[in-house]
């Protein structure tokens, strides 16, 4: 952090001395006001429910500017990433900082490649769960159980012991979330195989069976990397601060993904793309359009337009434009041009945006409008699409676990409260 020059004065009317606050800048943002001692000095707190106006760390990591819908991950614009870039280079971005040489990233896909496997008594942690359990249940739990077979690497305030966390969480998402599929349809599991990109060995964990050969298809494998791409951070979300709440404690690296995946399991967090093709379907033809606009805007009807809007972004979210031009090349490359929801998902994008009322209060696409309907042509079902988002997001989880740990002021997390129940009263 940059200090400021200028200090903040927080004067009171009841006649309690005033205080200066010390501002510090960041590289780009906001400015923000040290507010650490000001309980000390005047015995008060402040109070941000959602936090909406609290920075709760400094982090190097990703910088989002909402209202000129920019996404940079350490600095490189999350559209040419997802131009130019693999999911594996994303990771190495995320974890190390700057964009690997050729032979950095090859050391890296190796590495990450040796650890896809996961321990074989995992296949008897599957058997307790019932077929129809929900993915995000299952994944919660398994990567939680993962913290019993790993004890050679306890100690976090080690970098060394931290790469490896890193590398052994990132490696065997894939393995998981493809097992939690295959358990969920009564297949066989898919082992891992190491010659394999990492967004090529998932789809083939998932969609392969011992009864004939799978063919990996480069654009749908390119179309998964970039959701994956896409979705690998998001700044301190309610999933990353809940990771780094739980990092906080010093807690196991596998237990605070879990943490995570629980958080992220939320409707209003990684179950929107779900929500937003359930909206589609809902709506089922682009003459129905109108009908359905009217009620979004009626507050009695009940009805929410989902995929639109965004808690930080107030311009296009440009997650989504990138997602767009991905359907259109999924489709394209399965002959489902003519695909329905597509097409209503177009139409429902070309009213909302002309419409004024959606229009001032600046609703527009986020990357849900359109993640849902790609997954969806690769034959992922609505029930693993946020295990697809929890893959995806875990590098992002476990760079900022591992920032937060190497940080010299990091505290455990202890929020304080507006306490309005009784004061002390007798039991008789």
């Amino acid at each position: 952090m940059t200090p400021s020059n200028v200090k903040a004065t927080l004067s009171f009317s009841d006649n309690s001395p005033s205080i200066e606050l010390p501002i510090y800048k960041g590289t780009m943002g906001p400015d923000v006001i040290d507010i650490r001692k000001l309980y000390g000095q005047t015995g008060k707190f402040t109070y941000d429910p959602g936090f909406m106006s609290t920075a709760s760390c400094n982090s190097a990591i990703t910088y989002i500017d909402g209202d000129k819908g920019e996404l940079l991950y350490r600095g490189y614009s999350i559209y040419e990433l997802a131009q130019n870039a693999d999911f594996i280079e994303t990771c190495y971005v995320l974890l190390r900082g700057d964009l690997p040489k050729k032979q950095q990233k090859q050391e890296f896909a190796n590495i990450i490649a040796k650890h896809t496997m996961v321990p074989e008594q995992m296949q008897f942690f599957f058997q307790g769960f019932r077929h129809d359990a929900h993915p995000m249940a299952i994944l919660t739990a398994a990567v939680g159980a993962l913290s019993a077979f790993y004890h050679d690497s306890p100690n976090t305030n080690d970098p060394y012991h931290r790469d490896v966390s890193a590398i052994r969480i990132i490696a065997k998402l894939p393995t998981l979330v493809s097992m939690i599929y295959k358990h969920s349809v009564s297949q066989p599991f898919v082992y891992p195989r190491n010659d394999l990109s990492y967004s090529a060995n998932f789809m083939r964990m998932m969609f392969a069976n011992p009864c004939e050969e799978y063919w990996i298809r480069d654009v749908l494998v390119r179309a998964l990397d970039r959701i994956l791409i896409l979705h690998a951070d998001h700044e301190q979300n309610a999933s990353t601060s809940t990771v780094r709440l739980a990092g906080s404690s010093g807690a196991n690296p596998f237990a605070c993904i879990a943490a995570g995946i629980a958080c992220l399991w939320g409707p209003a967090h990684g179950g929107a793309n779900e929500a937003s093709l359930n909206m589609l379907e809902e709506i089922g033809s682009p003459n129905k359009i109108r009908e359905f606009i009217k009620q979004v805007k009626n507050k009695n009807s009940g009805v929410k337009l989902m995929g639109f809007g965004h808690r930080v972004y107030k311009n296009y979210d440009p997650r989504a434009k990138l997602m767009r031009e991905t359907c259109h090349e999924v489709l394209g490359e399965l002959g489902l041009c003519d695909d329905p929801l597509f097409k209503l998902a177009i139409e429902l994008e070309k009213i909302a945006l002309e419409d004024e009322y959606f229009v001032s209060r600046k609703l527009y696409p986020n990357v849900d409008f359109y993640s849902g309907i790609v997954q969806r042509a690769l034959g992922i079902p609505t029930s693993m699409f946020t295990c697809i988002f929890a893959m995806a997001r875990t590098v992002g989880w476990i760079a900022q676990w591992s920032e937060m740990i190497s940080e010299p002021e990091q505290k455990i997390g202890r929020p304080r409260q507006l306490f309005i129940g009784h004061a002390l009263r007798a039991t008789k």
